[in-house]
């Protein structure tokens, strides 16, 4: 079994990474990513749709879950509107841990407390 923490640590670590390419080694082909109102599907989209993304940095304030389906909130900031923000990140992953839905959507998490 997967140990969520330390899958929600290399997920973070890999977006923030030089080599883009760690962080698109974590995803199925058929990935499905909900992202600020829109989805993009296969990896060709989420390659667009990271080459949109500003530079950011990704502070981990919780992770519940299982290995095939978890949640992680972060606190993100960096040079955008309403930064810093907290979001949830809810994954779905298949049996070879590799990601196939990634939902990102304001989080009702405060401070590191669940509400």
């Amino acid at each position: 079994m997967h140990d969520i923490h330390k899958f929600a640590v290399e997920y973070f670590a890999a977006a923030i990474a030089p080599d883009p390419e760690r962080y698109f080694a974590l995803f199925d082909g058929g990935i499905v990513v909900h992202d600020d109102g829109r989805s993009h599907e296969g990896l060709t989209a989420v390659r667009r749709w990271r080459t949109e993304v500003p530079p950011m940095r990704y502070e981990l304030r919780d992770v519940t879950g299982t290995s095939t389906a978890c949640q992680a909130v972060a606190e993100i900031s960096g040079d955008f509107p309403g930064s810093p923000v907290t979001l949830s990140f809810t994954f779905r992953r298949n049996a070879q841990g590799k990601i196939t839905v990634l939902d990102i959507r304001p989080s009702n998490t405060h401070s590191g407390t669940r509400t």
